[in-house]
């Protein structure tokens, strides 16, 4: 099950979907007081570790942040491998003055955007796909 690779299939049903709920990146010198199930993900850096966690989480933890997002999923399975459906989208995206971080699962392509563009964006993807049949 490597996924699609075909970039004018992956385009035409990436099919987002916009998962409830408010996300925020967050960055922590070690992970010892969060509990893995409450992360979307986690990266280590050399500076820290950011994890993507709900909002009302973080807050509970009294984790910092800067930047509270909406979440979208495409709900194509998207090949690791895959060329160029990251820059289609987020240029579509970036037209739209929405700007976008994208984290590449196994299956799914997932971007966050700013609460206040999450439909706007929803609105630019749904477009994008129906402009690409």
């Amino acid at each position: 099950m490597s996924g699609e690779t075909n970039i004018s299939k992956l385009i035409q049903e990436m099919s987002p979907e916009l998962n409830p709920g408010e996300y925020v990146f967050s960055t922590v010198p070690n992970t010892d007081d969060i509990e893995r199930k409450d992360t979307l993900c986690e990266l280590k850096e050399k500076e820290g570790t950011t994890v993507v966690i709900e909002k009302s989480k973080a807050d509970h933890l009294k984790l910092p942040y800067d930047y509270v997002a909406s979440w979208i999923t495409l709900r194509i399975h998207s090949s690791l491998e895959a060329v160029g459906l990251t820059a289609v989208f987020s240029t579509a995206l970036a037209k739209n003055d929405i700007s976008c971080n994208v984290i590449a699962g196994y299956y799914h392509d997932h971007i966050f955007v700013d609460t206040k563009d999450s439909e706007k964006a929803m609105s630019v993807l749904t477009a994008l796909a129906h402009k690409s049949k």
